[in-house]
C-alpha cells in the first residue's frame, strides 16, 4: 500500500512530518491557550451569575417573576430554584471543563455545584445562593453558545491553508529531484536497447547537474565507440569476402576430386555466410522504416527458396494478415531462425511455421525438432557470440543468429521467446505488438485466424 516511488515516499514522509508538526503546535496552543480561555469564560459566567443575584434581592418581589421573564428572553438566561428532587447530568469530565469550573468554584464558593442539563433543558447550569450564609440553592443556566469556541472552525481553515500550502512546497522540492532521476532512469534503458539518448538538460541542483553531464557524456562516449566498432566490423568483413570469392573460384576450377570440392565450397559458404552476419550485426539497429505489409506473402516468399532446396518447411499461415512492421529486417530475423532450425535439426526433419494473431500480438514461430536449449541456457543464448556446444554440437556459426533476431525484434517493440517443444526440440516465437497508432489492424481472415485486433 506505501508508494514506492522515490517521489511518493518522500511526500508522504513530508506529509507525515508536517501533519505531526501541525498537530504537535495545535496541542501546545491548546495547552497554553485553555487556562487563559477558561479564566474569561469563568470571569463571564461568575459575573452573569453575580449580576443575577444581585438583580434578585434588590428587585421588588413583585417585580421578580417580570425580571426571570426579561432575562430568559433577552439574555438567554434561566433561573430555577434548586430542589433535592432535579434531575441533573454532569458536564463531561475533559481539561477545558475542569478548568473551567474550578476558576469558578474559586470565585462563587466550594458549595458551587455544575450541570449540563436541568430536567429537560440542556445548557451549562450554574448553582448559586443568594447570601453566603444561605442553604437554598438556585440554578442559573447559560446559553451553550457563550462556551464554544467560536474561533475554532477558524483556526481549523487556517491550518488546513497553511498545511496544503506546506504539501505543494514539499511537492514541488521533491519533483525538482524526481524529474531528473526519471529522465536518466529512461536515458538509462535507451542505452540499455543499445541506442543512443537524448541530452540530458544539465540543470538543476548542482548534484543533479553533475550526474546529467556525466552521464550525457558517459552515452557519448559509447556512441562513439558503437560507431567506431560497427565502422571496424564492417570493412573488416566487407574487405573479407573478395578473397573469399577467389578461394571459392580457385576450389572450384582446381580439378580435385568432387567430395573434397563440395567440402571446401561448404567451408567457403560457412565463413561467407559468418561474415554476412558480422554485417548485419555491426549494422546496430535497423533504421529501416515501418511499413504496413501483408505478413503472409513475406512468410510465402521467403520459405518457397528453402522448399526448392529440399526442405520440408511446413507453414501455417491465414490468408491474409496486415501488419506495420520493417520489411526487410523482419525477413533477416526470420531467416535467421530458419537457418538456425536447418543447422541444428538437419535437412530431413521437418520444420514448422506458423503466423497467428492472439491478445493484441502477432505471433510467428518457428518450431524444430533438433536437441533442443535447456532451460537454464535459454536467456544466455540471446547474446551474442554465444554457442551452446553441448546442446548443440557439431555446428558452426559465430553465435550471432539469435543475437541479430533480438536486436531486430526489439526495434519492433515486441520480444522473442525460446521455449522447449513437446516431444523434442525448439520453438523460436516472435511476438510483434499490435500498435494502434502505426497500424489501423491486424486484419486477418481465412480458418487459421485466432483474433482480431481493430
Amino acid at each position: 500500500m506505501l508508494p514506492r516511488t522515490l517521489i511518493g515516499q518522500t511526500f508522504l514522509l513530508i506529509a507525515l512530518l508536517l501533519t505531526l508538526a501541525l498537530t504537535a503546535w495545535s496541542q501546545i496552543f491548546r495547552h497554553f491557550e485553555d487556562p487563559v480561555r477558561a479564566r474569561d469564560l469563568a470571569q463571564m459566567a461568575t459575573s452573569v451569575v453575580n449580576l443575577t443575584r444581585t438583580a434578585l434581592i434588590n428587585a421588588d418581589s413583585e417585580r421578580r417573576t417580570e425580571l426571570l421573564i426579561d432575562l430568559a428572553a433577552l439574555e438567554g438566561i434561566r433561573i430555577y430554584p434548586a430542589e433535592a428532587s432535579d434531575e441533573i447530568l454532569p458536564l463531561a469530565d475533559t481539561r477545558e471543563m475542569r478548568l473551567l469550573t474550578d476558576e469558578i468554584r474559586r470565585q462563587l464558593g466550594a458549595h458551587t455545584r455544575f450541570a449540563a442539563r436541568w430536567k429537560t433543558l440542556d445548557g451549562f447550569w450554574i448553582s448559586f445562593r443568594l447570601d453566603p450564609e444561605d442553604t437554598e440553592d438556585y440554578w442559573v443556566m447559560l446559553p451553550s453558545e457563550r462556551l464554544k469556541q467560536t474561533r475554532a472552525i477558524e483556526w481549523l481553515t487556517w491550518g488546513g491553508g497553511a498545511l496544503l500550502a506546506a504539501l505543494l512546497g514539499a511537492y514541488l522540492i521533491v519533483s525538482r529531484i524526481s524529474v531528473p532521476l526519471r529522465n536518466l532512469a529512461r536515458a538509462a534503458r535507451v542505452v540499455g536497447s543499445g541506442r543512443t539518448p537524448p541530452q540530458l538538460p544539465e540543470t538543476g541542483p548542482q548534484e543533479i547537474a553533475t550526474v546529467a553531464k556525466a552521464f550525457n557524456q558517459m552515452a557519448g562516449d559509447l556512441a562513439r565507440t558503437e560507431a567506431d566498432r560497427a565502422l571496424i566490423l564492417a570493412g573488416v568483413s566487407h574487405d573479407l569476402r573478395t578473397p573469399l570469392a577467389r578461394l571459392r573460384l580457385g576450389v572450384e576450377m582446381s580439378g580435385a576430386p568432387e567430395t573434397d570440392i563440395t567440402a571446401m565450397v561448404t567451408d567457403v559458404e560457412e565463413m561467407d555466410r559468418i561474415i554476412g552476419q558480422f554485417l548485419d550485426f555491426g549494422r546496430g539497429e535497423p533504421q529501416e522504416p515501418m511499413q504496413s505489409l501483408n505478413l503472409v506473402s513475406l512468410v510465402t516468399d521467403l520459405v518457397e527458396p528453402y522448399r526448392l532446396r529440399g526442405i520440408d518447411l511446413r507453414t501455417d499461415l491465414p490468408d491474409r494478415l496486415i501488419l506495420a512492421v520493417r520489411g526487410l529486417s523482419l525477413r533477416r530475423a526470420l531467416a535467421n531462425l530458419i537457418d538456425n532450425a536447418i543447422r541444428y535439426a538437419g535437412d530431413s526433419k521437418p520444420i514448422d511455421l506458423t503466423l497467428t494473431v492472439h491478445n493484441d500480438e502477432v505471433l510467428i514461430e518457428v518450431a524444430d525438432r533438433g536437441p533442443g536449449i535447456p532451460e537454464s541456457e535459454m536467456d544466455r543464448m540471446r547474446h551474442p557470440f554465444t554457442r551452446l556446444e553441448n546442446a548443440r554440437s557439431n555446428t558452426k556459426g559465430a553465435g550471432l543468429g539469435l543475437a541479430i533476431v533480438e536486436r531486430i525484434i526489439r526495434s519492433h517493440e515486441g520480444r522473442l521467446d525460446l521455449l522447449a517443444r513437446a516431444g523434442g526440440g525448439l520453438r523460436t516465437v516472435l511476438h510483434l505488438p499490435i500498435d494502434k497508432s502505426r497500424s489501423a489492424a491486424a486484419r486477418t481472415s481465412g480458418a487459421k485466424e485466432i483474433g482480431i485486433a481493430t
